[in-house]
C-alpha cells in the first residue's frame, strides 16, 4: 500500500510520500491560484497522480491518503467546512476523492488535529501523553492530546479556542472570530495595531507591527504586550481544564513570538491552577511548517495499519 499525506492550505497544497516506517520519500506542492470547490480537489487529486509518478509507483497500486485541511472534519457527514475556500461550506472531500483516485482510501482531519499528531510522532512532542499545539497565525486554534487520544467533540469542533473569552464587556468586533483571535491573531494584531494608530495603511501585516515593536514603537507595544497578556491568558485556561505536560506554539506568528514564550509563561502562571501549570512546558513547534503535513501522514499509516 502506497501512504500520501496532504497538508492543504489557503494558498496551496502539499502532498507527501510516506514508507510504511514513516518516513517521508517526496514531496510535491502546488499554488491553489484561485481555485474554488470542486477545482481545489482536482488539485489535490492531480498532486497526489504526479507525486507517484515523480516515484515512479504504480498508481493503480492500493492507496492510503490523510488529509490535513484548514478547517472542520466532520466525521459524521464526511463534510469539509473551509472558511478561507470559497466553496467549502460543506464540501464532500472524501467522496470525491475516493471516486476520482482509483483504489483509495481516504481519511479527513482538522489541521489542529493533525499538528498536534504530527508533533507527538515526529516533533517535540515524542513520548507525550498529554500535550497541546497552539496554532496562531491568520486564527487560532488548539490540537489537544489527552491520555494518549486526541479530541474531536460532538461535530468535530473542539480546540476552536479562537472563541475563548478572555475581555469583557463583550463586544460586537468579536462576532466575527472571536475574542482571543481578535487580540492574538496574526490577523487581529495588525488589525488592533492599525486601529489604536488610526493609519489604516501604516501595519498592514503582522510582520510590520513586530518591526515597529522592536523599535519601541508605542502603538506596536501595547498591542503585543495585549497580544502576550491573552496567549497567557488561554494557555492558563488550557493548562486548567486539560492538565497537559507540554504546550507547544507554532503557526506563522511564532516565528517572531516565539522570542516571548518565557513572557507567556509568567503570564500563565498568574492565572492557571498551580500544580498543573508547574508541571507543563511551553516549546515552540519541532517541525516548523511540517506538523500539518507529518500529521495527515501519521492518519494514513495508523489507518494502513488498521
Amino acid at each position: 500500500m502506497q501512504v500520501i499525506g496532504i497538508d492543504l492550505g489557503g494558498t496551496k497544497v502539499v502532498a507527501a510520500h510516506f514508507s510504511e516506517n514513516g518516513e517521508m520519500t517526496g514531496t510535491r506542492s502546488a499554488l491553489l491560484e484561485g481555485r474554488t470547490g470542486t477545482h481545489v480537489a482536482a488539485l489535490i487529486a492531480d498532486l497526489c497522480s504526479a507525486l507517484l509518478e515523480d516515484l515512479n509507483l504504480d498508481m493503480q497500486e492500493e492507496k492510503c491518503i490523510g488529509i490535513c485541511v484548514p478547517g472542520i472534519a466532520n466525521s459524521k457527514t464526511n463534510r469539509i467546512w473551509a472558511p478561507n475556500i470559497p466553496g467549502w461550506e460543506n464540501f464532500p472531500l472524501k467522496d470525491f476523492l475516493a471516486e476520482a483516485i482509483p483504489n483509495t482510501r481516504v481519511l479527513v482531519e482538522s489541521d489542529r488535529t493533525c499538528y498536534i499528531l504530527g508533533e507527538v510522532w515526529k516533533g517535540v512532542a515524542q513520548g507525550c501523553h498529554n500535550a497541546i499545539y497552539l496554532s496562531v497565525g491568520t486564527g487560532i486554534g488548539a490540537g489537544i492530546l489527552i491520555d494518549d487520544r486526541v479530541l474531536h467533540g460532538n461535530a468535530d469542533v473542539v480546540g476552536a479556542i479562537g472563541w475563548m473569552g478572555l475581555h469583557s464587556p463583550f463586544s460586537e468586533e468579536y462576532s466575527l472570530c472571536g475574542c482571543f483571535e481578535t487580540y492574538a491573531s496574526g490577523t487581529g494584531i495588525a488589525a488592533q495595531a492599525r486601529k489604536l494608530s488610526g493609519q489604516p495603511g501604516v501595519y498592514k501585516n503582522t510582520k510590520s507591527v513586530f518591526e515597529a515593536y522592536e523599535r519601541g514603537n508605542t502603538v506596536a507595544l501595547r498591542v503585543i504586550d495585549k497580544a502576550i497578556e491573552c496567549w497567557g491568558m488561554a494557555s492558563a485556561n488550557l493548562v486548567s481544564l486539560f492538565n497537559p505536560s507540554m504546550i507547544i506554539w507554532g503557526g506563522g506568528v511564532f516565528g517572531p513570538a516565539a522570542a516571548f514564550l518565557e513572557r507567556i509563561y509568567y503570564e500563565a502562571c498568574k492565572w492557571a491552577q498551580p500544580v498543573s501549570i508547574r508541571q507543563c512546558t511551553f516549546t515552540q513547534t519541532g517541525l516548523s511548517q511540517l506538523a500539518g503535513l507529518y500529521g495527515a501522514g501519521k492518519v494514513a499509516i495508523d489507518s494502513f495499519k488498521q
